[in-house]
């Protein structure tokens, strides 16, 4: 599961990560990649000349550091295509939260990728465990379902950490699910039927083992 036009995650307290204001129509959760310009090279820019055999070792070094600059890149970036993530991200740090009486282990997606691959691709996932998203200001969430292979259910969550609504999601389905309001900053997925099956509704408010989520993720009550 991903979501549809929102601001970008929140990476830490002090990430200085923007929010993107507006929606993005037709699209998943990408990252949008702006061009850089690069200026041309000149020998000015070293701030002195190089004559002789002593430019021609620079140009050597230069060329052998960027060539592998540039495969360390391209390896980097090979599971994720120009139409998003190709494949399941491996597990991600994870932490306890607790809805009322009901304790859940869940990994934490914060950056960019993170949130953009979520649970796609995966297969199982156990009753105890889930995802949580965490993004840096509230909005307007839109998640849909593209790539994800099983049935979920997602909880969208205040920056107080009460659920103000609970969503069951189908594999696969690309239909946008908007939440009703603009104050979501938190969404939970886990394994769909998972709050009927605890007796979880709307109003509970979700804890971790470090406090409330602000408490948690933003370094203040």
């Amino acid at each position: 599961m991903n979501q549809i036009g929102t601001p970008l995650p929140a990476l830490s307290p002090q990430g200085g990560e923007r929010v993107a204001e507006g929606r993005e129509r037709g699209g998943s959760w990408r990252v949008r990649q702006q061009k850089v310009e690069t200026p041309p090279s000149s020998p000015h820019s070293f701030g002195m000349r190089f004559d002789g055999w002593a430019g021609y070792l620079l140009a050597v070094v230069l060329l052998f550091f960027g060539c592998k600059k540039g495969t360390e890149t391209s390896a980097a970036s090979s599971s994720f295509g120009e139409s998003g993530p190709t494949n399941a991200q491996t597990k991600l740090p994870a932490i306890k939260l607790w809805l009322g009486a009901q304790e859940l282990s869940v990994e934490v997606a914060r950056t960019s990728i993170q949130v953009q691959t979520g649970m796609m691709f995966r297969t199982n996932m156990d009753e105890t465990e889930g995802m949580l998203f965490v993004f840096s200001a509230p909005h307007r969430a839109a998640f849909w379902m593209r790539n994800t292979l099983m049935p979920l259910s997602c909880a969208y969550i205040d920056s107080e950490g009460a659920i103000l609504e609970t969503h069951d999601m189908k594999p696969k389905d690309e239909t946008p699910i908007e939440a009703g309001t603009d104050k979501i900053q938190y969404v939970l997925e886990v394994n769909q039927g998972w709050f009927a099956r605890h007796q979880v509704s709307t109003g509970a408010v979700v804890r971790t083992e470090r406090g409330s989520l602000t408490e948690t993720f933003f370094g203040r009550r």
